[in-house]
């Protein structure tokens, strides 16, 4: 008995589908919006190049200031590094109270975030810079009673230590770094919490049955794995640290870019081309801060949302 495959004739050609004749979609609007970016460009650069009230010669005259470098050296991007150190550490820290079992802790930590988040960023500098009438015989730690409960309790001696001047603590660039990280703590904790909530229970788990401590499963395993969620929204709050630099004038801190830029203007009567001379350093500034977060999130992105890879040769296969 013969079968279909004995008894079916070979495909003829003229049974075999001819090619598509694909017409392709056509996106007139595509183009006119093309020429209306391209209207719109052509208007701004010719607004750049021609309206004088840009002048250019002094806004690089300004930018090449030696007080204004300083300033944007130390007022902007010292005071951004040394923020973003406290607040992320601060971050972490909150994030781990906040997850904890102690009603405390995470009682703390919430009060904590709640209130630097709820305070603009602006006025708890205002308010920063006026701390020290809080303390005109300065900051001392230790038990905080006086002289009078301590007699009273049949006591001798001060208990307390490390007299600080609040003058100097609450002013300048100290100030500047005490508010903004105390600040973007409160962020960087619900960052860091979302972070560590990411990862699977499971692999703490896993840790605690091989015999690590509870400290050592976050530093070893969940922060690791919890980076790839942690560092994407981290690079954005630096950026906006950097930019909330200027800030600082609440303070005030007069060794910071915006305030010298300020300076020059209100001496030579030029504002606007002042507030230019600042939008390019901070454009220089941001667009180095956003390579270098690419680079960090394609690191620790290493493994998700990736190509698997490819597979391995055979042993002893030859070369092409």
């Amino acid at each position: 008995m013969s079968t279909d495959t004995e008894t079916r004739p070979a495909d003829s050609a003229a049974d075999r589908p001819g090619a598509i004749d694909a017409v392709p979609v056509r996106h007139p609007w595509r183009w006119v919006a093309i020429a209306v970016i391209a209207i719109l460009l052509g208007m701004l650069i010719h607004l750049l190049v021609t309206n004088k009230a840009f002048d250019w010669r002094f806004v690089f005259q300004a930018m090449n200031q030696q007080s204004v470098i300083n300033g944007f050296i130390k007022g902007t991007l010292l005071v951004t590094v040394l923020s973003m150190i406290v607040g992320v550490a601060g971050g972490v820290l909150l994030a781990v109270m906040r997850l904890s079992d102690n009603p405390i802790l995470s009682g703390v930590s919430w009060a904590f975030t709640w209130f630097f988040r709820s305070v603009p960023r602006y006025l708890l500098l205002f308010t920063m810079g006026t701390l020290g009438v809080l303390f005109p015989q300065g900051i001392s730690f230790g038990i905080p009673f006086d002289y009078k409960i301590i007699d009273w309790l049949g006591l001798s001696g001060d208990w307390r230590f490390l007299n600080l001047d609040a003058n100097q603590i609450f002013t300048g660039l100290v100030a500047g770094v005490i508010g903004l990280g105390l600040s973007e703590a409160a962020y960087m904790a619900e960052i860091a919490r979302a972070g560590i909530m990411s990862v699977d229970k499971g692999q703490a788990e896993a840790a605690e049955a091989l015999g690590m401590s509870s400290g050592k499963v976050m530093r070893r395993v969940v922060l690791p794995q919890a980076m790839r969620v942690i560092v994407p929204p981290t690079g954005n709050e630096t950026i906006a640290m950097l930019k909330d630099t200027s800030l600082l004038l609440a303070v005030p801190v007069i060794g910071e870019l915006f305030y010298q830029l300020q300076s020059i203007g209100s001496t030579y009567y030029k504002t606007f081309p002042i507030a230019v001379a600042a939008t390019l350093y901070y454009l220089a500034a941001t667009s180095v801060l956003m390579v270098g977060q690419y680079f960090l999130e394609r690191r620790f992105g290493r493994g998700f949302g990736t190509q698997a890879p490819r597979a391995a040769r055979p042993a002893g296969a030859g070369g092409a």
